[in-house]
């Protein structure tokens, strides 16, 4: 498990971006082989998605040849309600780049038959050859997308009913009431994530610094999902110096005495 660290959220999403974006031109994909992508929602992938749409102006990347499946949905919110994981990927990023609009898949929280709709998921997962990166935020509580604390690391694509912590946090998007926060959502599960062939977790800010230590200085723990991290092949997590308050200081140093040369942007 890589750790790369950088001073601010700032240059977090920008080395972030640039990372992504060298990947997807390395890979040089193409209409029948494409680079499939797993994207997460929330505040922590805000600034690298305006950094991939910064590059993507300039030339440096294009999305027409690439293939994306989000984390999760809310369960009962219309698709263009402005707190629906649709809107967000839609304002946020997909909008603003050449992705064919169905090479995009968001699970859809208003299915009739909503564990069809997350079999359905799996198997177009499974039907394209898998997910070549999957980008990923966490939550305080160490949860990614919404595998909460208790979820089995062995999980897959479901209906899940959301923690009042989980609720409390998103409150925020919902004028501070968590009561109008949905109870329920799909997620992909940890397994799923797991299936992924590169890993990268962005972690930013004091708020997430007992996750991170949760996952670096301790072991694989299912009330901390985003431990599975350190049973992955080619997992990264990318910080910044606020995340890292409760990490020991020699943890600090060894990470970026080792990762040093590599939180230099990557060259398009």
């Amino acid at each position: 498990m890589r750790i790369i660290i950088h001073d601010t959220n700032e240059s977090l999403g920008k080395w972030t971006a640039h990372y992504l974006a060298s990947k997807i031109n390395t890979f040089k994909p193409t209409k029948d082989r494409p680079y499939v992508l797993g994207l997460p929602t929330g505040s922590s992938p805000i600034g690298t998605y305006q950094n991939l749409v910064s590059l993507h102006q300039q030339g440096k990347v294009s999305f027409k040849n690439v293939v994306t499946f989000n984390m999760d949905e809310y369960v009962g919110l219309p698709e263009d309600h402005p707190e629906s994981y649709h809107y967000f990927m839609w304002h946020h990023l997909f909008s603003h780049v050449d992705i064919p609009h169905e090479n995009v898949n968001i699970l859809n929280g208003n299915a009739k038959d909503l564990q069809k709709e997350c079999e359905h998921y799996e198997e177009k997962i499974k039907k394209i050859g898998g997910i070549h990166l999957f980008l990923g935020g966490i939550g305080p509580d160490g949860h990614i997308a919404f595998n909460e604390p208790g979820s089995s690391l062995s999980s897959r694509t479901r209906i899940k009913t959301l923690t009042y912590d989980t609720r409390i946090a998103n409150s925020r998007f919902f004028g501070n009431d968590p009561n109008k926060v949905p109870k329920t959502a799909l997620t992909v599960g940890v397994g799923t994530v797991m299936d992924a062939q590169e890993l990268v977790i962005l972690v930013i800010g004091h708020s997430k610094a007992r996750a991170l230590q949760k996952v670096v200085e301790e072991g694989v723990n299912h009330m901390w999902t985003v431990s599975m991290l350190q049973l992955h092949r080619h997992g990264i997590i990318v910080c910044d110096e606020a995340a890292t308050d409760e990490l020991k200081v020699g943890t600090v140093k060894y990470f970026k005495d080792i990762e040093g040369e590599n939180s230099k942007l990557p060259v398009l």
